[in-house]
């Protein structure tokens, strides 16, 4: 069974071991350095009153992924940001789904009216993960740079609140 709560400073260390493995494997984050636990720990107290952070797990309290929600500078007040991570085997198992219905619960409730996505271009995991949760594209960021030189494309994807 899967079991979502709100995140902690008390997940991070499962959170980034997780986030790095994905990251390590390459292709599905615009992250592409390793990402300690502490950073991890400021991005969740940093995101305050406007953010929500829900983490998944198994019966045993085993980490199965995380998805965040919060403000982009360049994103407009009434939209949030998203970021969704399953540990790598686990994508099928419906982690994603139970996310998205606390995720999306929490962005109505602080106020949101959409949520924006923006996925590596390359990542077609991603992409399809968005698409089954009812985001559409609307754009596109050519030639974002990531922390180890690489360029990538991402696809802008968003999700009206109803």
């Amino acid at each position: 069974m899967i079991h979502i709560r709100h995140a902690s400073p008390l997940d991070t260390r499962a959170m980034a071991g997780l986030l790095n493995a994905i990251i390590r494997r390459g292709g599905a984050t615009a992250i592409s350095g390793p990402v300690a636990p502490e950073i991890l720990s400021e991005w969740i107290a940093n995101d305050g009153a406007r953010g929500a952070w829900h983490v998944a797990e198994d019966d045993h309290g085993a980490l199965l992924g995380f998805q965040w929600i919060g403000p982009h500078r360049d994103l407009t007040p009434q939209a949030c940001d998203i970021a969704t991570f399953t540990r790598i085997g686990q994508t099928r198992l419906g982690v994603g789904s139970k996310l998205f219905d606390a995720t999306q619960r929490a962005a109505h409730d602080l106020g949101y009216g959409w949520i924006n996505a923006a996925i590596r271009a390359d990542n077609a995991g991603g992409l399809a993960y968005y698409q089954s949760r009812g985001f559409e594209p609307w754009g596109r960021r050519e030639g974002i740079a990531l922390t180890d030189g690489t360029r990538i494309e991402q696809v802008l994807m968003r999700r009206d609140l109803r």
